[in-house]
């Protein structure tokens, strides 16, 4: 029997965010798996709770056993379900089917089954100054092969609009609703007449509007034919989506807040959504992952994984391998990375002409350069772009 020896936690910042690796040593010698832990804006608590809770429950357990120590760790915290705990016990899971690929020889989509497709087609960013400079960069990455594009203009929620704060507002990120809706329907109609149908567009508007507005939007982007409108609403807000689905036929995608199964359930069961989009990490790994995927296929729900630049490289490469096996695979978002996030992690897949190609290296196919990730280490910092306001000055969701 080949037990877990110990768990290590590598945070390190090669870009802009931090990032969390789990590397799971086995009692064999040079056997060891990684995941990832990536939640970005609390990551000194993750690393705090693999450290200190899971670390000592887990050592000298069989490495075999994934789904026995996947419901072991959820619930043995008693309270679970939150992204501190699943993203905890994700760097575990993930590490620990990184090692069974790496035992059995295969790459992990073999494990699940097989693949579907050969790549996994992607979704890159495009986000302007005004429409002219969104179109522009839409225009780039077409000439590059990229099929599909997420056109934003002034990040989310549209440019700053700070000046009509009353006196005495305190400072934050402030933004008003009604003119981010009137911007982005003008700039993603300038855009869609540049560029025609064939190129298809994706807008994201990161639960920044209030229900009523997020249905009136919904209803009037029905035109431009989106790939797909993502987190509309915020999870709070779920009931809405009936709403949305009554009254315009948007493609909806949903999910990167979601912790909890009875967030998204619901959603795929009553086909108001068309795309789930989970943070893997922060549902609690691909175990999880995999259920959701699974159960999605029977209500005709595809995948859209989160995958931006705070998703750690160890979970871009579990987002493909789902992603090569899902039959009811959608479309991945990618971010793009820099040489150094590629040196610091050999095996992190590659994209070319708008897909993205697995390694076929066995487990994940992915790695981490421990010495290198420690030139680079995390730091805490007071998270300022999550500051949202109102016009009046009122905190809003991000």
């Amino acid at each position: 029997m080949i037990t877990i020896r110990d768990i290590r936690v590598i945070a390190t910042q090669p870009t802009r965010w931090p990032l969390v690796v789990v590397k799971v040593e086995t009692s064999e010698p040079d056997l060891y798996g990684v995941g990832c832990a990536t939640y970005t804006q609390r990551y000194t608590a993750v690393v705090s709770a693999i450290e200190e809770h899971l670390k000592p429950a887990l050592v000298g357990r069989d490495v075999s056993r994934i789904e026995d120590t996947w419901q072991q760790a959820m619930v043995n915290g008693y309270w679970r379900n939150g992204p501190v705990v699943n993203n905890a016990v994700s760097g575990v899971d993930m590490a620990l089917w990184d090692i069974l690929g790496k035992r059995a020889g295969l790459p992990l989509y073999e494990l699940f089954g097989g693949k579907c497709r050969e790549a996994a087609a992607v979704y890159v960013h495009c986000n302007g100054r005004d429409k002219e400079e969104v179109l522009e960069q839409v225009r780039e990455r077409m000439e590059e092969g990229y099929h599909y594009t997420r056109v934003q203009m002034g990040g989310y929620g549209g440019l700053v609009s700070g000046d009509r704060k009353p006196e005495g507002a305190v400072d934050g990120v402030y933004y008003d609703p009604r003119a981010y809706c009137r911007n982005m329907l003008d700039m993603m109609t300038y855009v869609r007449e540049q560029v025609g149908e064939e190129q298809e567009l994706l807008h994201d508007v990161h639960e920044r509007l209030s229900p009523i507005d997020a249905v009136a939007f919904a209803k009037d982007v029905e035109a431009l034919k989106l790939f797909f409108l993502e987190d509309i609403l915020a999870p709070e807000d779920n009931a809405w989506f009936e709403k949305v689905r009554a009254v315009c036929a948007t493609a909806i995608s949903m999910g990167e807040l979601f912790v909890h199964p009875l967030e998204w359930r619901p959603l795929v069961e009553n086909r108001w959504i068309d795309f789930v989009r989970m943070h893997i990490s922060t549902i609690g790994g691909i175990t999880p992952a995999r259920r959701a995927a699974e159960f999605c296929e029977a209500y005709g729900v595809r995948t859209a994984w989160h995958g931006p630049g705070d998703v750690s490289p160890v979970g871009h490469a579990a987002n493909l391998h789902l992603d090569l096996w899902a039959p009811n695979f959608g479309i991945q978002e990618w971010c793009g990375f820099d040489e150094l996030v590629y040196e610091m992690f050999p095996g992190l897949p590659e994209v070319r002409g708008g897909y993205m190609y697995p390694n076929d290296s066995p487990g994940l196919g992915i790695d981490i350069d421990e010495s290198l990730a420690a030139k680079h280490p995390a730091k805490p910092e007071v998270i300022e772009w999550t500051q949202t306001r109102l016009p009046d000055g009122t905190p809003a969701r991000p």
